[in-house]
This record gives structure tokens, sequence and C-alpha cells, in this order.
């Protein structure tokens, strides 16, 4: 979809409406969780003991694995910000190369069809 504004003026639009997604703001919690308790129980498996015995393996696994996602989101964050930002200054800097695009219908876009049969 085309807009009738400028590359900056889109860049300068900013984000105040939108919120992240059910999954992106709590899959460290969700996939740390479970790598935790699967972690505890693989554990568990391997010396031949009942799978939920030993709690505090369960525990600590869910603590180490959520610690570690939420570290790796954070940093993927930042990545992306730059990222963003990097853009965002060449945008500023280079307005000549990313013209108004011209408003078209969607007539003008789409080709004639003719059903073949």
């Amino acid at each position: 979809m085309t807009s009738h504004l400028t590359a900056v003026e889109l860049l300068k639009l900013g984000d105040e409406d939108r919120k992240k997604p059910f999954l992106n703001i709590y899959w460290p919690y969700i996939i740390g969780t479970a790598f935790g308790v699967g972690t505890g129980v693989f554990m568990n498996f391997g010396t031949r003991r009942p799978l939920f015995s030993g709690i505090q393996k369960h525990i600590v696994g869910v603590a180490v694995w959520t610690s570690l996602l939420t570290y790796v989101q954070n940093k993927r964050d930042e990545y992306f910000a730059e990222k963003d930002a990097v853009y965002r200054h060449y945008v500023e800097l280079h307005p000549e190369d990313f013209p108004t695009p011209e408003r078209k219908k969607i007539g003008d876009i789409l080709e004639p069809w003719v059903p073949i049969r």
C-alpha cells in the first residue's frame, strides 16, 4: 500500500499506537519455563530418578533459561533499534533517494483479467 507521505514523514510518525503482540512480550518466560522444566526432567531421566523429583533442579533451570532468553531478547531489541536508527539517519540525510510515491488506483496496478477455460 502506498502512502501520500514522504519517507521522512513516515519515519516521524513513530509507534505510539502500536503495541507488541502477546507472544513477542512473553516468549522468554514461556520458552524458559518449558526448557527449564525440560532440563530438570532430562537430568532426572539420565540418572534414572523419578522425572519430577528434586524440584530445585527444575526451579533453577527455569530461572537460568528465562534469564538467558530475556537477555537475548534485550540484545535483539538493541540490535534492531540501532539498525532502525541507521536507516532513519540515512533517509534523513538523503531524502532525494526516497521520492514521494505517486498515488495509483488498484485498477491501474492490476492487468486485465481474461478467463481461460
